[in-house]
């Protein structure tokens, strides 16, 4: 069956909440994203990605090069695998304490201009889709994922820590997690 791999992107320059919201990632960012492409491409060839799918954020886009390079494919960039919609009534400054109450709560009580649960099951229609790719996303959304696969309301299914590569497999009808990537032994950031 065609596996898919979500990682979490590499350890960015900055968090939500700082001076730049599109970060690019740290020297450990960098780091991390040439581990994951090491592992993706020491994959025997029936499981090795033959594709590259990247959140539009700079932060995704610069772990996924180095696996898209090593592979010679190019980044597909998919806004559906991007960072969780923040409500456009928020300013900037407030997207960090808006985040720590989606954190913890349901996808039903999330507040703001979408359904959120409409939002993940769309995440897991595109992955449902996709075949032999590494997507390169965001703590929130492989949440929405993984919540949505185990049939948990949680918002917080697990904590993917930065580079982490949590397997799915799918058959073009169905998506099933096979295993979640590493989690952080701290908080979110």
């Amino acid at each position: 069956m065609p596996r898919l791999y979500l990682i979490r992107h590499g350890k960015p320059a900055s968090t939500w909440g700082g001076d730049d919201d599109d970060p690019g990632l740290d020297e450990t960012g960098r780091a991390q994203a040439a581990a994951v492409r090491d592992w993706l491409v020491a994959l025997p060839e029936g499981e090795r990605p033959k594709r590259v799918t990247s959140s539009p954020l700079r932060r995704c886009r610069e772990t996924a090069q180095p696996t898209a390079d090593a592979l010679g494919v190019a980044v597909e960039i998919d806004p559906i695998v991007g960072e969780i919609p923040t409500p456009a009534t928020l300013n900037p400054t407030e997207r960090g304490s808006w985040l720590r109450q989606v954190f913890s709560g349901t996808w039903g009580e999330i507040k703001g201009d979408l359904d959120y649960n409409e939002w993940r099951r769309d995440i897991v229609g595109s992955l449902r889709a996709r075949g032999d790719t590494a997507v390169f996303s965001h703590y929130v959304a492989i949440n929405a994922v993984v919540s949505q696969l185990l049939g948990e309301d949680k918002v917080l299914a697990f904590r993917p820590d930065h580079a982490s590569i949590t397997i799915l497999e799918t058959d073009g009808r169905d998506l099933t997690l096979v295993a979640k990537g590493r989690e952080a032994v701290t908080g979110v950031l």
